[in-house]
């Protein structure tokens, strides 16, 4: 990862065992849409943890996308990439 390349990134996230994020469960018919409040709260206070900016997101039933923009000139800019790079390694 490198923000000399682009200070862009983009970021997926999806749900494990076919479970929900949003909307009606069609297999359960629970409705989670009082999720998208929530989680829109949390999207407003990263910025404020990481000086990243969120140029755009979209939350889907079972997943969503972030495009996060990465100041590199901020302080806290190294401490993302070590947070992605930890997440990437543990993860894949």
């Amino acid at each position: 990862m490198s923000v000399d390349a682009t200070p862009y990134y983009h970021l997926v996230s999806r749900c494990c065992r076919r479970c929900f994020i949003l909307g009606k469960d069609t297999i359960t018919k629970k409705d989670y849409s009082h999720r998208q409040e929530w989680i829109e709260t949390r999207l407003e206070e990263l910025p404020k943890i990481f000086n990243i900016k969120i140029a755009s997101y979209a939350i889907m039933s079972n997943h969503y996308h972030l495009v996060v923009f990465i100041d590199k000139n901020e302080s806290r800019y190294y401490v993302v990439c070590q947070c992605s790079l930890t997440y990437c390694v543990r993860v894949n």
